[in-house]
Order: C-alpha cells, then sequence, then structure tokens
C-alpha cells in the first residue's frame, strides 16, 4: 500500500510525462479535493496510506485531467467572492477578471439602491456574490440557458441566498421592470478569436456563453436605457481589444459616465455606464 507522498510523486511525474501545465498544482489539487483535505495539508500527512477506494476516484480525476478538462469542471465548484460556486460543462467557468467586475460593482452600491439584475448569468456568480455582499438589493438573475439558469438556483441554494430567477433573451424577460444596477458579462469572444483559444476552453466550456463580439453590447445600447431608472449604473466586461467599439456604441448623451478600466494585465476589461434619463423613453 503506496503513501500519499509517494502516490503525490508518482501523479505529479505523471503528469508531467503527458505535458499537463502546472502539474504538481494539478496533482495537489486533485489530490486534496478527494481526501477532503486543504492542498497544504497533504504535505504534513505524507505518511498517511491510501486504500483502494480512494485511489481509484483520484485516477479517474487524473484521467479527466489528462484529456484536458479543466480543473475546475473536474472539482465541480469554485469559491468566488465569499461565495461557494458550483460549476459545470453548460456554464462558463468564472475568471478573475470577473471576480474584478464585482468588486468594482460592489464599491458603488449605495443604500438607495433597490434593484440589481445579472443578465446572462451563467453560474449566477456575479449576481449571488453581489448579494451576499449587499443583502438589501432585490437581486434578478438571468439567462436564456435553462441548464445555466438551474445551476444558478442550485448555487443560490448553496450560499443561502434569496434572489430572483428569469429566463430568456438578455432584457425580454424584464420587461417592465427598471433597475438601479446591471451586470452583464456577455458572450463577447468573436469566431476568430474563438477559433484561437486554448483546447481546455474550447473543447470544454459553451460556445453559447463564449462568442458574441459585439453584437450583445449593440443590443444593450438600444434597449437597456428604457430598464433604468435615472442615476443607474452598469458594469459589463469586455474584451481585451473592445474598449474603443463598446465606448463608440454608447454614445448617446443619457449615458452621463462612460469609461473603459483595465484588468491586472492591463488590458481593457471592464466598461462602466452611469444612467441619466434625459427624456421620457417609450
Amino acid at each position: 500500500m503506496k503513501t500519499l507522498g509517494e502516490i503525490l510523486t508518482l501523479s505529479v511525474q505523471h503528469l508531467k510525462d503527458r505535458q499537463v501545465p502546472r502539474a504538481r498544482r494539478m496533482a495537489e489539487e486533485l489530490l486534496a479535493h478527494h481526501l477532503g483535505l486543504k492542498r497544504l495539508d497533504l504535505y504534513m500527512q505524507f505518511d498517511r496510506p491510501m486504500v483502494e477506494t480512494e485511489l481509484a476516484a483520484y485516477r479517474t480525476s487524473l484521467k479527466r485531467k489528462i484529456k484536458g478538462e479543466p480543473l475546475e469542471y473536474i472539482l465541480e465548484k469554485i469559491s468566488f467572492f465569499h461565495c461557494e460556486i458550483e460549476v459545470n460543462p453548460s456554464v462558463l467557468i468564472p475568471r478573475p477578471e470577473t471576480e474584478i467586475l464585482l468588486s468594482k460593482a460592489s464599491q458603488m452600491v449605495t443604500p438607495e439602491m433597490k434593484t440589481a439584475w445579472d443578465i446572462c448569468c451563467g453560474s449566477g456568480c456575479l449576481g449571488l456574490g453581489l448579494k451576499k455582499a449587499h443583502p438589501h438589493l432585490d437581486v434578478t438573475l438571468s439567462d436564456l440557458s435553462a441548464d445555466a439558469l438551474a445551476l444558478a438556483k442550485k448555487n443560490a441554494e448553496l450560499n443561502q441566498l434569496s434572489v430572483n430567477f428569469l429566463s430568456g433573451d438578455l432584457l425580454a424577460p424584464f420587461a417592465g421592470k427598471k433597475a438601479d444596477l446591471v451586470l452583464c458579462n456577455p458572450p463577447y469572444v468573436t469566431e476568430e478569436e474563438y477559433a484561437a483559444l486554448d483546447p481546455e476552453v474550447k473543447n470544454y466550456e459553451p460556445k453559447m456563453a463564449l462568442v458574441g463580439g459585439l453584437t450583445f453590447y449593440q443590443r444593450l445600447s438600444q434597449e437597456l436605457p428604457r430598464y433604468l431608472n435615472s442615476g443607474a449604473k452598469i458594469f459589463f466586461e469586455i474584451g481585451c481589444t473592445q474598449g474603443d467599439g463598446v465606448l463608440s456604441l454608447f454614445s448617446a448623451p443619457h449615458w452621463k459616465i462612460k469609461r473603459v478600466e483595465k484588468d491586472w494585465a492591463d488590458h481593457d476589461r471592464f466598461f462602466f455606464l452611469e444612467f441619466e434619463s434625459l427624456f421620457t423613453l417609450s
């Protein structure tokens, strides 16, 4: 019977031989997951024997990683803005950039804001993280994908958060409603960019949630004003080459403030808007 330390050493080499990036980190994450330990605690239990049932589940996960499946789908959950978020191939894996977007939006919330929407919610990470940070907000999550909405509802229950859910295309589910805060991470990758994506993304994450170019921003620039209270704040995630394009789409005078902000890699990644009602919208 091999020890935990021996199994870890063998599995790291196994992943390296098959050119799996960050082989040690992947082996540690998977082994800790199956043993119910924190990753660093593995090194405190190096002499612990591993039984066959533990090894069988671990081997299955290693095989999935070798085939290129994202670690997050194998682990089935991530931590995101003080929430535990389950993920599966029906939704995108939330990135650190999306957490930055939520942090920026959260800092702009005021006690006067009442209603917030997470459009194209996917796993629900944005809307649920916002609700966790600001319980006074009435938060609604929407998506066109029934599978994504089902997972977002599960994540709301997992985190014991009371939010609303709507099904439909972009703003269609919100007919007759208005918001004080809107978060949206729409599909913004172009077809050309999609073709060049890492296989781990292209082969496993849903294309429907990735590809859209500027299409969704164009629609939002035209449709969103009638759904906003005056003074509403809007936060989008955008592609790193889309800053100028999105700025030009939101050129109407009712966008009182508009600015593109950078991510940690100094790429255009976030777009902030503040709406001011200058006239009655029909």
